[in-house]
């Protein structure tokens, strides 16, 4: 069985003395990969630089099946195997590992990876440490009609209003001028309100200005009703909706 390793070129339970081969086998916390023993030596001073090129097999543990055994996260190696095969570093979206990641990324001795995967500490200006926290609702009612031959006409999302709810202050950062207050006009700025609505009728410029004020999407809920024009159910059917948009900036 040695014999058979040693001509494939996987380093596995062969001769403890002889060289590293090419093809390297290893387990790592219980999954198993394989990769070239130039890939595991590509970072100079790395741990995993060290134990093959600066030690011999015979001194490395090894599983029952002579693989080269390492007790970390299997799981999270494929991150630092793929990292050593082009130094590059190339994670999922939404990757909720990352500080994990870090820390075996400093148990492999790989500084410049931990120093990618580290928080980033921007400095941010004094404009932008002052903006508060907070949600912001943005709800509109919206109606269109459906004839006699099931065609929509050119009422379709029709929006007659679109309302704000929030903190005054706020609201008032936010869209400015084109916030209408009359509803409610003496509101103290650290009050909640909900009779607010804005002065354009387009969702698109509302999105535009939350988002630029550092506001993200978190939820949003639509709930919607059906009316005849008259007592004939052969009349045109009014469709009217009502959707409320749920921002928040952290």
């Amino acid at each position: 069985m040695a014999l058979a390793d040693t001509e494939r070129g996987v380093s596995s339970c062969g001769d403890s003395g002889a060289p590293f081969s090419e093809i390297i086998e290893l387990n790592v916390g219980g999954q198993v990969y394989v990769t070239r023993h130039k890939t595991l030596i590509a970072v100079p001073d790395s741990l995993l630089w060290n134990m093959f090129s600066k030690k011999s097999p015979k001194e490395l543990a090894r599983d029952s099946k002579g693989r080269f055994f390492l007790d970390r996260d299997g799981f999270l190696f494929r991150y630092i195997l793929d990292y050593l095969r082009d130094l590059n570093l190339v994670l999922p979206d939404y990757f909720p590992e990352k500080s994990r990641l870090q820390r075996e990324a400093d148990f492999f001795q790989l500084r410049d990876l931990a120093k990618r995967l580290s928080p980033r500490v921007t400095m941010r200006s004094p404009s932008l440490d002052s903006r508060k926290s907070g949600y912001i609702t943005i709800g509109y009612r919206g109606s269109y009609t459906i004839g006699r031959d099931i065609q929509t006409d050119a009422k379709f999302r029709r929006v007659a209003r679109i309302t704000v709810c929030g903190k005054t202050s706020l609201a008032k950062e936010v869209f400015g001028d084109t916030l209408n207050e009359s509803r409610d006009p003496d509101r103290p700025p650290e009050r909640y309100t909900s009779r607010y609505y804005l002065k354009y009728n387009f969702l698109e410029q509302a999105f535009d200005k939350l988002t630029e004020a550092g506001f993200h999407m978190v939820a949003c809920s639509s709930t919607g009703t059906c009316a005849y024009t008259s007592n004939d159910p052969n009349e045109d059917k009014i469709w009217t909706s009502y959707t409320e948009y749920v921002f928040c900036r952290e």
